[in-house]
């Protein structure tokens, strides 16, 4: 089915898809075939060799997520840091990166460990002041690096100025969009050339699958060299994960925008509570790149992180309290989630030891608040507390 909408509503329902044409069957059949027939000649009619090379699911994966943000091809890997991985694995070892220093922590480590062994250069850089990429530009710089709104920070980048600055001196942008999601944020629109997504958050949102995306706004020779990466490494996405994700997919709109209402919500009530200290959430008119986060996305998404006044075992003990929000780690599935990040992240965190971050799901959020305010502790309200159905309140834990 052809599909010229303008709207991501029908085009995340119809990318991708089409009745089989073998059966008339609305939703596509999950092709678990390892290899494909050859014809006399030794060909394969059908255009599929083996399925470390190319599986129909997948294909039709890729085009999806093309359509979405806007690109003209993509690539899908079984996780996010293989995603990310095949990025670096196309640069050479004399190339040079610039990254923000607030990025996914994985990403910065698998920089670290693993391509730092390989020398490729890193330079980490504050790039919410594009001035700072300008400064660590080198001649051998090749990629550019950035995540807007930043996991588990909420830092906002200005992706235009960074992609003039990059295109400037001869290298690529990548911008990390899983917090926004193509619903939320089109980086190509700023400027980007590539944009990388873990497809396990949002995307995929029902915590039930790993997986990671490579879209180019180009299909060029860089693309070319992930796409190679994918195929001969093999770090590819199963045809029933693939599957799974295009049928997400159709409901991430409507997804999406709840959990943006929702999260706001939650940002507001966390900004006027007595125990808390800052909220970091881009819708927040506060937030600091609140501005620039307006210039470049329709919504501002599910993830906030927040700051509460004490120490870190006085953050510790909070997501144990909650009732409706999970202690667990992850984002952007349908349940909320709640994690101590400095202690998830590790040694290397750049989370303050009395961050908390949320990931916001799709409860009601008068639910939602009235579990923070009984996890917190006591406080007082210039208005009655929220309360959950039946009329039970929660102002102070037990």
């Amino acid at each position: 089915m052809s599909n010229s909408s303008d709207n991501i509503e029908t085009r995340a329902v119809h990318a991708g898809g089409a009745p089989d044409p073998a059966t008339g069957a609305i939703m596509p059949p999950i092709h678990f075939s390892t290899n494909f027939q050859r014809d006399e000649d030794g060909l394969c009619p059908g255009g599929f060799v083996y399925a470390r090379a190319g599986n129909p699911n997948r294909n039709a994966l890729e085009a999806c997520l093309s359509d979405l943000e806007g690109g003209e091809a993509a690539a899908c890997f079984a996780s996010g840091n293989a995603a990310a991985a095949a990025v670096f694995q196309a640069l050479s070892p004399s190339d040079h990166v610039v990254i923000a220093k607030d990025v996914y922590f994985g990403t910065a480590t698998l920089l670290r460990e693993v391509f730092d062994r390989w020398k490729l250069g890193v330079t980490f850089v504050e790039a919410e002041n594009p001035a700072n990429v300008a400064e660590a530009m080198r001649p051998n710089t090749k990629l550019v690096w950035i995540e807007s709104p930043s996991n588990p920070l909420l830092a906002v980048v200005d992706i235009a100025a960074v992609a003039e600055i990059a295109h400037r001196g001869g290298a690529v942008l990548v911008a990390e969009n899983t917090l926004a999601t193509p619903v939320g944020q089109r980086p190509f629109e700023f400027g980007a050339d590539i944009v990388v997504h873990s497809l396990t958050k949002f995307l995929g949102g029902h915590s039930d699958l790993l997986g990671g995306a490579v879209i180019s706004k180009k299909n060029d020779d860089f693309f070319s060299a992930i796409r190679s990466v994918q195929i001969l490494s093999g770090g590819i996405l199963a045809p029933f994960d693939c599957w799974l994700l295009l049928r997400s997919i159709r409901s991430l709109p409507y997804r999406f925008r709840a959990h943006s209402e929702n999260a706001m919500k939650v940002a507001r009530f966390l900004a006027g509570h007595k125990r808390v200290e800052n909220v970091f959430y881009p819708g927040l008119p506060e937030h600091p790149g609140h501005d620039i986060a307006r210039r470049q996305m329709s919504l501002f998404g599910g993830v906030l992180s927040f700051t509460i006044k004490g120490n870190r075992e006085d953050a510790k003990a909070i997501p144990p309290r909650t009732r409706l929000f999970t202690h667990a780690t992850s984002i952007g599935g349908v349940e909320s989630l709640i994690e101590h990040r400095a202690s998830a992240e590790g040694p290397t965190t750049r989370a303050p030891e009395n961050l908390i971050r949320l990931s916001v799901g799709l409860e009601h959020p008068d639910d939602l608040i009235a579990d923070l305010a009984q996890a917190l502790g006591p406080v007082e309200f210039s208005t009655p507390p929220p309360v959950f159905p039946g009329g039970m309140v929660f102002s102070s834990p037990k």
